[in-house]
């Protein structure tokens, strides 16, 4: 994996345009019809938690629009509107990351106002595993959920729209530490696997099906598993991301368009709890310097960035 760990220069002033809120086909905005020539930033999940600080930064100091989505269109819609009290102007759009046909009429919404994109954010996922939760769901069901959603869906909207970046845009999917955890708790086969530097986007997939597969039969750890669907998943997310560096830049190298993959650290959110360490704004400083402030990506590692800089 890449070490994310860079520097942001001097961010630019985001601009804001007054005017009544819009909605039409799951779109609330304070903007006039927008250009195609407009810079977008999106961040997907973004009603609450570290999505909602993302957006809040982007729109603090992107030069440029940012649509925040949400699966709620009512949340959304929520998150807007306090964003708009602090005199930011986001657009929403609605988006479940586990539904195609919401993806592709974000695509379409992308296209038709923009005609592409420029910073993309896979913030949205879910955690089962909260060890402070009474929880009786079994395993499989929760392998299975966590898996459409965390990896599934979020696999799916780059399928969508990395096409749409544009020159020198930036891509962020936010992964997590716990899916080292998992690796070092995989069995040497599979750890080999997911550290091959060759691995395929095909052979990832046939590997996160076999987890659930083997959750579903109850033969999960006996295969060299973890016992953390979360961990599988972004374990997933982050060879995953490391596939997609590495054909846009053999199919787009000359287009510059950088991809990583992150972790925000320990946030006190709903996903994380209220022990965590960090403010949700704290958490979103890595996936917002990686955004539309990135310049520069060190070599392949294992290692993924959790909120240092150097």
């Amino acid at each position: 994996m890449p070490v994310y760990t860079q520097h942001a220069p001097d961010p630019h002033t985001w601009y804001s345009l007054a005017a009544q809120a819009e909605r039409s086909a799951g779109v609330v905005s304070s903007h006039p019809a927008m250009s195609s020539c407009s810079r977008v930033a999106l961040v997907t999940g973004a009603n609450k938690g570290v999505g909602f600080a993302i957006a809040r930064a982007l729109c603090r100091l992107f030069s440029g629009d940012v649509v925040l989505t949400a699966r709620d269109e009512a949340r959304g819609r929520a998150a807007v509107q306090q964003l708009q009290a602090e005199g930011l102007s986001p657009r929403l759009h609605q988006l479940d990351i586990t539904d195609l046909q919401s993806i592709r009429a974000l695509r379409d919404f992308l296209r038709r106002e923009y005609g592409g994109l420029d910073v993309l954010v896979n913030n949205a996922a879910i955690y089962m595993e909260n060890p402070k939760v009474v929880d009786t769901t079994p395993f499989h069901i929760k392998a299975e959920v966590t898996m459409k959603t965390n990896f599934d869906g979020t696999r799916d909207v780059c399928t969508e729209l990395l096409p749409l970046m544009r020159p020198r845009g930036r891509v962020v999917n936010v992964s997590s530490l716990m899916c080292l955890r998992a690796l070092k708790s995989c069995s040497p086969e599979l750890q080999h696997k997911f550290r091959s530097e060759t691995i395929t986007e095909e052979e990832l997939v046939g590997l996160m099906k076999k987890f659930v597969g083997d959750a579903k039969k109850g033969v999960h750890q006996k295969e060299g598993w973890p016992d953390t669907a979360y961990g599988v998943t972004k374990m997933g997310i982050t060879v995953l991301s490391r596939i997609q560096a590495r054909h846009l830049s053999e199919q787009r190298g000359g287009d510059k368009i950088l991809l990583n993959a992150c972790c925000p650290g320990w946030v006190r959110t709903d996903m994380g709890g209220p022990d965590a360490t960090k403010r949700p704004e704290e958490g979103a400083e890595t996936p917002r310097v990686l955004g539309p402030f990135a310049s520069r990506c060190r070599g392949p590692s294992w290692t993924v960035c959790h909120g240092q800089k150097s």
